[in-house]
C-alpha cells in the first residue's frame, strides 16, 4: 500500500528556517514519499525569481547528521515536466532511497522553448552547486552526491557526470566552475550521443534536438558535440549505472550501449541493464532487481 507523506517542520542548527507545505506540493507528491519525510521546497537555487530556478529536498524520517544525496534530474525532451516529473512510476525506487538513508533533491531547470543549451546544463550546475555550497544547512553531505537521470534528464545527468573534471566555462552559472564532485551517475535511458540520437535531422523547429540546440544536429555541430556526454567521458569520470529499455523508440538502445562501451575503454566501473521489453519509461523501471543494483552502486559510491 502506496504510503502518505507527512511534512514536519525542521529545525536546524544555525537557521531559524520553517517550512509549511503548500497544497501544490502536497497533491503532486502525495502517496509517493514514506510516512516522516521531512520536505523543504521550491528552493531557489540561483539567486533569481526563475520558477525553473528551485529546488526541492527530501529527508529520510530517521534522523541523521548528514545524508547523502541523489540529485533527481527529471525527463521531458528538454522542453517539458517538473521536478515532480517521473516519481510517479518510480514510487518504489523513491522509498528505497529514502528508507535507505539517502535524501533526494529534485530539480528544476529551464526548458528548451525557454532558452537553448547550455543553459539546461548551467541550470543543473547551479542547483547541485547550491546543494554543495548549503550542505550543512539541510544536513547533506557535500562530499557523497550522486545523480539520477530520466531521458532528458539522463542525458543532463551524464553530461554534468561526465564534464564534472573538466573546465567547460559554457555550462557554469555565470562562467564559474563550481566545487562539487560528482560520484557517482544512476542514468535511464539518457542521450549519450545527439549525433546519432534517433531524429537528430528532423527540421520541424518543434522536434525535440531541433529546440534544445536551436537548429538541426546539421545545422549546428560544434554544439551538438559539445552536448553530447561521451564528448567530455575520460578515465576520471565517476561511476555509472545505466538502465535502458529495450524497446525505446525515443532514445534509440544503442545510446545506452555506446556510453557503457566507451566507459569500459576508459576503465571506468559501468553496468549496463537492458530492460526486456521495455519501452522509453514506465513502472518497468521501478521492478525490484533494478532497485537493488541502484542501492549496490549508491552503497559502493556514496559510502
Amino acid at each position: 500500500m502506496k504510503k502518505t507523506i507527512t511534512f514536519c517542520v525542521l529545525l536546524l542548527a544555525c537557521t531559524s528556517f520553517l517550512f509549511k507545505a503548500n497544497a501544490q506540493l502536497a497533491a503532486k507528491v502525495a502517496d509517493i514519499f514514506p510516512k516522516g519525510t521531512s520536505v523543504y521546497a521550491n528552493i531557489a537555487y540561483a539567486d533569481d525569481t526563475l520558477k525553473k530556478h528551485q529546488l526541492d529536498i527530501y529527508l529520510p524520517p530517521v534522523k541523521k547528521l548528514s545524508y547523502p544525496v541523489v540529485v533527481w534530474i527529471h525527463g521531458g525532451a528538454w522542453m517539458s515536466n517538473d521536478k515532480y516529473a517521473d516519481m510517479g512510476y518510480m514510487v518504489n525506487t523513491i522509498n528505497d532511497l529514502i528508507n535507505n538513508g539517502y535524501a533526494v533533491a529534485s530539480i528544476d531547470y529551464r526548458w528548451s522553448t525557454t532558452a537553448p543549451f547550455p543553459a539546461q546544463a548551467q541550470d543543473c550546475n547551479a542547483a547541485i552547486d547550491y546543494l554543495y555550497k548549503n550542505a550543512a544547512q539541510y544536513n547533506i553531505d557535500d562530499s557523497r552526491i550522486a545523480l539520477m537521470g530520466f531521458s532528458a534528464g539522463g542525458h543532463l545527468a551524464n553530461l554534468i557526470g561526465l564534464s564534472n573534471n573538466n573546465t567547460e566555462h559554457d555550462f557554469y552559472y555565470k562562467g564559474k566552475k563550481p566545487g562539487f564532485k560528482i560520484s557517482v551517475v544512476i542514468d535511464f535511458y539518457g542521450p549519450s550521443d545527439l549525433t546519432t540520437l534517433k531524429g537528430n535531422d528532423n527540421p520541424d523547429p518543434k522536434n525535440p534536438i531541433t529546440l534544445l540546440l536551436g537548429g538541426t544536429v546539421a545545422d549546428k555541430p560544434k554544439l551538438a558535440k559539445e552536448a553530447s556526454p561521451i564528448t567530455w567521458l575520460d578515465r576520471k569520470d565517476p561511476p555509472f549505472l545505466i538502465i535502458q529499455g529495450e524497446k525505446d523508440e525515443s532514445v534509440n538502445p544503442d545510446q545506452s550501449k555506446t556510453l557503457s562501451d566507451w566507459l569500459t575503454k576508459a576503465s571506468v566501473p559501468n553496468d549496463l541493464i537492458v530492460v526486456p521489453g521495455a519501452p522509453h519509461y514506465g513502472v518497468m523501471f521501478d521492478a525490484e532487481n533494478i532497485r537493488k543494483e541502484i542501492l549496490v552502486y549508491l552503497g559502493k559510491y556514496l559510502q
